[in-house]
């Protein structure tokens, strides 16, 4: 901006008000000049570090060890670092101290070595990793991620330089110290947490925190102690924000998905949910039946008999709740177009079949104790009762509203950010290929505008209390967001619950998915989406999960010629088998993306006292000649806005349309 032009004073002029309050903060043409040449500085620094991971399903050790190693950038960094000088496995040795600094510090204790002599020379290789990875940025921005307690030895410590002879035995008197005085291990920890938060400057869960797995609960801990975090809802996740909200049907969806995977950690010891009054129910109302088609997946878990025949009874118990809450909800919106899901009102009881698709199916579970025929979806006193328990606790669970409250926080439908489109599931389709048209409430949305009106109605059903329709019309289309055909989290013609319980014919378990994922390999589809969400599809990407990458049958996570990524290769262990990996991140950083897979990861335990990390491959999709800067990034669009305000308050100070103020 010329600061004498004529149109420019004009514009300042108008802008006097808010230019004022700016003076507030940078009360001198010193001040503001200093605020310009600071934030024109930071505009050079190399673009941070991104880091993307999907679907993680409670798998709360393999999430956690990726969050401490980055998908593999610090082991990366240490090779960057030492190259050759260091011996593989001392490479790997130091990256497990990074990760498990305490575990491994404990270890330590039991091996005969001199420890003066290590932690002389494990202090000088975690300063040169500090030093590496903090040199992305402001000495401010570093400044604030150190423990307060070593900060300013730290700050020291990497401002340190090798050609500054005068002051060698300045900083060897500073690590000698720290041995001495028995400082050491506290100082180790320390520096190694400032690698952990530095390595990455903004993590993106690209959906599906919650179910399966049995930790989402300390996931969630992880995510709201984390530095810089986005959050983009998975359709697990809106139906644990749904249940949060008090829907019944979202209750029963989450309580039933836990029964089946005999996982009622989170549930029971993660939010304090009390699970009595199903059980009891369950015992009583199923005690003869052997609940064959709901004995839980238990993968690597073992139960017993007795524990065995309880969760199947629930299981049942909670399913056929589910099945009643849901038919109300269709029928009460016919709009919704999911009358498919209407069966218990299609089943013969004397003859033991049940219509699907005006065909004719014999059930393989016939006891329906709690069912009457003439009014299949009605609940019964004792299903009330319970159903009415469940939310109570659901509610009233102090660390699940917590977390949910955080989601809603950080988390959106999708995301923009750095011209990437991050969203869990796809944009719905109609059979064409045009966006889908859904009609909601008398209006029309498709593409950007439906994903902007279901996040509008998602936040309505945990937030709004004013008005009690307005709230459960809002959480019913949180279950369809669960499971609608139209959903863009489910992304399914049909969900199809009832059908693979009580149907052995697979014929009825197919559920088909939608247009998107039939077009999402086509170039085409990705630069429409683009244009919807006002990107550049010459330099922009779709980032996103929910359905598994089949790498085991030749599938790959790079669609669209490149331009979107599927990152969820299976986190979940239920999902292995299928798709052959243990999961697909992200990495972004100032050259380009980095691709990697994971193989299983095996436990923590292993991972500190055998020193094995995630074995992953890593696919370079994109390798910039020029790296990327600050100045090119989201944040740089903000400070370079910063900066042109600071330049018009310079303009006021020096046109005297603004006095400058005494610093005190």
């Amino acid at each position: 901006m010329t600061l004498y032009d004529e149109t420019n004073i004009n514009i300042i002029k108008d802008d006097l008000r808010y230019l004022k309050l700016l003076s507030t903060k940078y009360p001198t043409i010193s001040s503001a000049s200093a605020e310009i040449i600071n934030l024109q500085a930071i505009l050079n620094l190399p673009k941070g570090t991104e880091h993307f991971i999907s679907d993680i399903h409670g798998e709360y050790e393999s999430f956690t060890h990726m969050l401490k190693n980055a998908s593999g950038v610090i082991k990366r960094k240490l090779d960057d670092i030492f190259g050759t000088s260091l011996m593989e496995k001392d490479k790997a040795s130091l990256a497990t101290l990074i990760y498990y600094p305490e575990e491994k510090l404990e270890l330590l204790k039991e091996e005969d070595i001199d420890l003066n002599e290590w932690y002389k020379v494990t202090l000088y290789r975690l300063i040169q990793v500090c030093k590496s990875v903090s040199s992305k940025y402001t000495r401010s921005k570093v400044r604030k991620a150190l423990p307060s307690d070593f900060a300013y030895i730290i700050e020291e410590l990497l401002n340190e330089q090798a050609d500054r002879i005068n002051k060698q035995e300045y900083y060897t008197g500073i690590i000698n110290t720290i041995i001495d005085i028995g400082c050491a291990n506290s100082f180790i920890i320390a520096l190694s947490k400032v690698i952990q938060r530095l390595a990455v400057d903004r993590l993106h869960i690209v959906g599906d925190i919650y179910d399966r797995g049995p930790g989402a609960e300390i996931i969630m801990d992880a995510l709201m102690d984390h530095h810089s975090i986005d959050i983009q809802w998975g359709n697990h996740d809106i139906l644990w924000m749904g249940a949060a909200s008090g829907s019944k049907a979202c209750i029963a969806n989450v309580l039933r998905i836990c029964l089946r995977y005999a996982n009622l950690t989170t549930v029971e010891d993660g939010y304090g949910i009390n699970l009595l009054p199903l059980a009891s129910f369950a015992m009583e109302t199923y005690t003869d039946d052997p609940c064959n088609s709901f004995i839980p997946k238990t993968l690597d878990k073992v139960l017993n008999d007795n524990d065995k025949a309880l969760f199947a009874k629930m299981h049942k118990a909670i399913s056929i709740i589910q099945f009643k809450l849901e038919g109300q909800k269709i029928l009460r919106h016919p709009e919704f177009h999911m009358d498919y899901m209407l069966l218990l009102d299609k089943i013969d009881f004397e003859k033991g079949t049940v219509v699907v698709n005006g065909k004719e199916y014999k059930l393989n579970d016939t006891n329906f104790p709690t069912i009457d025929p003439s009014d299949p979806f009605k609940l019964t006193q004792q299903e009330e009762a319970v159903i009415n328990k469940l939310r109570n606790s659901f509610i009233n669970s102090e660390r699940l509203q917590k977390h949910i409250r955080f989601l809603y926080s950080k988390g959106s439908l999708y995301l923009v950010y750095n011209s990437n489109l991050l969203f869990h599931g796809c944009i719905p389709l109609a059979d064409d290929g045009s966006f889908k048209t859904l009609e909601i409430e008398g209006k029309n949305f498709s593409g950007k505008s439906l994903l902007d009106v279901f996040e509008r109605y998602a936040r309505e059903a945990y937030f709004y209390k004013n008005d009690l329709a307005v709230k459960n019309y809002a959480m019913d289309i949180m279950w369809y967001l669960w499971c609608g055909p139209y959903s863009p989290l489910f992304g399914k013609e049909r969900i199809t619950t009832f059908e693979r319980y009580f149907i052995d014919e697979k014929e009825t378990h197919k559920e088909n998915r939608n247009t998107y994922y039939k077009l999402r390999d086509e170039e085409e589809l990705s630069n429409k989406i683009f244009a919807e969400f006002n990107l550049d599809p010459e330099n922009s990407h779709i980032i996103n999960g929910h359905i598994p990458v089949k790498t085991k049958d030749g599938e790959s996570p790079i669609k669209a010629n490149g331009k979107l990524l599927v990152i969820d290769g299976g986190f979940c262990r239920a999902y292995q088998p299928e798709t052959g990996i243990a999961g697909y991140t992200l990495i972004y950083n100032s050259y380009g993306f980095l691709l990697s897979s994971h193989e299983p990861f095996e436990s923590t335990k292993k991972a500190i006292e055998e020193e094995k990390d995630i074995l992953s491959s890593t696919v370079i999709l994109e390798h910039a000649a020029t790296r990327k800067r600050v100045e090119d990034t989201d944040i740089g669009a903000e400070i370079k806005n910063q900066i042109n305000d600071l330049k018009k308050l310079l303009v006021a100070y020096r046109k005297g349309l603004i006095d400058e103020r005494d610093g005190g």
